[in-house]
């Protein structure tokens, strides 16, 4: 019977104990504040375009579900629009090198014709 009453008492200590701790946290103490969302550490730099370096450091930081959506469509945005105007910049210098590669072509077979008549 002492031992029941002693659990009792002792359980009714740590209820009351739990009770203040939470309802009664202090009088300085308030809610915490507001955790910073973590944003991306490594940024693509906006100053260059991208290279393969900064790919293979790029991290996105994890959120509760995953990777911060925002982060990454803002990369897949950045490395699409630098992709399709590297593209337009390739096929700008292979119609370029064709133009030219034709130009020397026609002017080499128009100098032996020139040249078998005296």
């Amino acid at each position: 019977m002492v031992m029941f009453l002693f659990l009792v008492i002792a359980l009714a200590v740590v209820v009351a104990a739990v009770t203040l701790a939470v309802v009664g946290g202090g009088e300085g103490s308030g809610p915490l504040p507001e955790a910073a969302p973590e944003r991306l550490q490594d940024p693509l730099p906006p100053d260059r375009p991208v290279n393969r370096a900064d790919i293979e450091t790029l991290r996105f930081p994890l959120a509760a579900r995953g990777y911060r959506m925002a982060d990454v469509d803002d990369a897949l945005g950045r490395l699409g629009a630098e992709l399709a105007e590297r593209d337009a910049r390739i096929a700008d210098l292979e119609s370029a090198l064709a133009g030219a590669q034709a130009a020397v072509h026609h002017v080499s077979m128009e100098k032996p014709a020139q040249e078998e008549r005296p």
